[in-house]
């Protein structure tokens, strides 16, 4: 299933454990790589073609905070258009392979677990399970997400 930004609006009785949904993708070349490290996380293998050819990445490579920044980009903008928004509440992150010039990245998201909230019955948790895949479809990051996620209001 794919929602886009214009569809629906999700609730937390919409983020059913099983749902599956795949993003757009887009494409992440050097100078974009260079400008978020510029700013974000300035070190030479994410700055200069010469220094990450020179570290163990063996080539420039974007930050996996970049990773992260583009993932929920593509989360919001053709992924899981949540009532309320994509409000995050904890949650784990890995890079298992580093995001490259030329890379096209794509998020494919799982609702692994949902449980109403005890204490605020206007909400819910759920659990979700993405992974941002480049062209090859090899992962560059997984990320586990407890979000928070209002429930649908009662019809008046």
């Amino acid at each position: 299933m794919n929602y886009s930004a214009r569809d629906t609006r999700l609730y937390f009785e919409d983020l059913t454990v099983g749902l599956r949904v795949r993003t757009a993708s887009l494409r992440l070349d050097a100078e974009a790589i260079k400008t978020f490290a510029a700013e974000f996380d300035p070190q030479p293998f994410h700055l200069d073609e010469i220094a990450g050819a020179r570290s163990l990445f063996g080539g420039l490579v974007a930050s996996g905070w970049h990773t992260a920044a583009l993932t929920m980009r593509l989360l919001v903008t053709s992924g899981l258009p949540i009532a309320g928004g994509v409000i995050g509440a904890g949650g784990e992150l890995s890079w298992p392979r580093p995001t490259r010039p030329g890379d096209e990245l794509t998020v494919i998201c799982e609702v692994v677990g949902a449980r109403t909230s005890r204490s605020r019955p206007d909400r819910g948790t759920v659990t979700v399970r993405t992974e941002t895949q480049n062209q090859a479809g090899e992962v560059v990051q997984v990320m586990t997400a407890q979000l928070i996620v209002p429930r649908r209001p009662a019809a008046p």
